[in-house]
């Protein structure tokens, strides 16, 4: 099979190679900086971008086999719980936002869920207080897996070929092995600190007990297995039988909490999508259990009345309007958030210009807010290592889809037997009322621990139609800075007409309420903004590493355009694109 690839390899290190020519011009507020980013890549036929090139590759296969962009979304994952173990998995969840090639969206939620004997309190010690640790690194951070299911549920309602044929390229990955790049060789060498608690997980990311190198062949032969269950019995083959077995070992000699049941009781929920329109576009995200649909669509509403496209991209008055928006979202996301199959989220409020319209009312575009003065808003009776992946092919058809175990490698424990790395997705409950989880976000009553429920996410798959058709798949992940990257995707595609490769190259920045600091990219502000916003108020504004495969957020992006189809992996990272020629 013959495919075209655009790999972060190919394009170089994009601090180096995109922003070493800078296009500078002024503006009535400040220096305006636009990146010039390397091309993304063309695909007539279709294209994928993800994270890892070979798991694109699988999705590029697929395409190229006759399968729609549904098929290849679902190869995708699977390749992914392979080649990109940090955050590809079998046992974690996500989202999947899907367009049909005749107009229709759905979602698919596969997001974790809380076993059945987890209590409220179980984070927290004698006198309250949270136990360090036990929410992210034992057994008890496991919730319940998802993404077998879903993935599986997907491919039956909407997928063209056999499950056999479409989980092959990762099984084929898994067993035959593919060889390390220096980046995942360098993830799993700074790991075995991590590892060294588990031996299931040493055994497979050490090479008895030394460092993988760049240019090793690495094989999985217990996720291999796993995988042919999977293709053979379907979810049977992961939630009932030996996999299961496994797994409910595996908590049983730790600690854990899930049982035959949790698993057995397991399912994914069609959702509706959250719809919101922005300036003659239609948006596309995900509904609760994630936060990111809503707030997306929320923080458009209330930049829809000013005029982003002559304040300039990078100007001080755009990026103000931005943060105040991304501020007021934030606040509402922890007051009013969580799974609506357990906590009445007022979704239509939310989403509603007018809404919008009262909750930006005291936006004052020349001076900041703080945000101990903003509070949520009446409404009338998510590691930093999640991944994301974007397809669409020719017919129409289009999928955005984002994965996580939470953190980097999650709890990092192999299930002994399965291959499988487990999620520790219960630290995304509020655990106790208004203190913070590992990404700094607050929560309180409506994102509380409760047995079967699924924890409030930032995952923000995400598509964009015009006239009826899909022009942008785009996502990321980032904990809490991915519903802000997804913003910044969309507004520079639509604001600032720029095409996909600028649109997912420019630098970024982040603020979500509390903490009150905004972080952001070398590059994203220019020296007279970063003084324009101080003189405003915004005086916490901190500047993070951008080294490779340091930045916010990492956004592999698809549009469509009159001249085909172009796909984007975010040059942040080692990731790539794939399409079949």
């Amino acid at each position: 099979m013959q495919f075209a690839i655009l790999s972060s390899q190919r394009r170089g290190f994009y601090r180096a190679a995109i922003f070493s020519c800078l296009t500078l011009a002024l503006t009535l507020s400040s220096v305006q900086v636009r990146a010039v980013a390397p091309a993304a890549l063309y695909g007539e036929k279709g294209a994928v971008a993800s994270r890892s090139v070979p798991a694109s590759q699988a999705g590029a296969d697929i395409l190229a086999a006759g399968g729609t962009a549904v098929d290849a979304a679902v190869a995708v994952g699977f390749a992914l719980a392979v080649t990109y173990p940090s955050a590809g998995n079998l046992g974690g969840g996500g989202f999947m936002v899907i367009h049909l090639a005749d107009g229709r969206v759905v979602t698919n939620d596969h997001r974790e869920r809380a076993p059945l004997k987890a209590t409220r309190d179980m984070f927290l010690d004698a006198n309250g207080d949270l136990v360090k640790g036990l929410s992210t690194a034992s057994h008890l951070a496991v919730g319940v897996p998802g993404s077998v299911q879903g993935l599986l549920d997907v491919l039956e309602k909407y997928g063209t070929l056999p499950r056999a044929k479409v989980l092959q390229p990762a099984i084929d990955l898994a067993e035959k092995g593919f060889i390390l790049d220096r980046d995942l060789a360098g993830q799993f060498a700074r790991r075995q600190t991590d590892f060294a608690p588990y031996p299931a997980s040493t055994a497979i990311f050490s090479k008895d007990g030394e460092p993988y190198q760049a240019g090793d062949l690495f094989v999985q032969k217990d996720l291999a297995e796993t995988l042919k269950r999977i293709q053979k019995q379907g979810r049977d083959g992961f939630y009932a039988g030996k996999t299961a077995d496994l797994l409910v070992a595996e908590m049983e000699q730790n600690g854990g909490l899930i049982s035959h049941q949790d698993l057995q009781g397991y399912r994914s929920v069609w959702r509706e999508p959250i719809r919101g329109t922005y300036r003659g576009h239609e948006i596309f995200s995900m509904p609760p259990p994630s936060s990111g649909g809503i707030l997306l669509v929320q923080m458009l509403n209330m930049m829809e009345p000013y005029d982003l496209k002559k304040m300039g991209f990078g100007s001080a008055d755009t990026i103000h309007t931005m943060i105040e928006a991304e501020r007021r979202a934030y606040a509402d996301r922890a007051e009013h958030l969580g799974d609506s199959d357990f906590f009445p989220v007022p979704i239509d409020e939310l989403i509603s210009k007018a809404y919008a319209k009262q909750r930006f009312a005291d936006f004052d575009p020349k001076q900041a807010s703080r945000s101990e003065d903003i509070g949520a808003g009446e409404i009338a009776a998510e590691s930093l290592e999640t991944t994301h992946a974007s397809v669409m092919d020719a017919a129409g058809n289009a999928v955005a889809y984002t994965t996580t175990l939470n953190l980097s490698y999650g709890a990092k424990m192999v299930a002994a037997g399965t291959g499988v790395l487990l999620n520790n997705e219960m630290d995304d409950f509020s655990a106790k009322e208004n203190s913070p989880n590992f990404f700094g976000l607050i929560g309180r009553a409506a994102n509380s621990i409760e047995p079967g429920k699924r924890m409030l996410s930032s995952m923000t798959p995400t598509i964009v139609r015009k006239n009826g058709k899909p022009l942008l798949v785009t996502g990321s992940p980032g904990g809490s800075t991915i519903i802000t990257t997804t913003l910044q995707v969309v507004l520079n595609v639509i604001d600032h007409d720029m095409d996909v490769s600028d649109a997912v190259a420019s630098p970024r920045f982040h603020h979500q309420w509390l903490p009150e600091r905004v972080i952001y990219e070398r590059f994203a502000l220019s020296p007279d903004t970063r003084a324009r916003l101080e003189a405003m108020g915004h005086d916490q504004l901190q500047q993070i590493p951008t080294y490779y495969g340091r930045g916010i957020g990492d956004a592999n992006t698809i549009m469509s355009t009159e001249e085909g189809i172009f796909a984007m992996p975010d040059p942040r990272n080692r990731g790539g694109a794939a399409a079949p020629e």
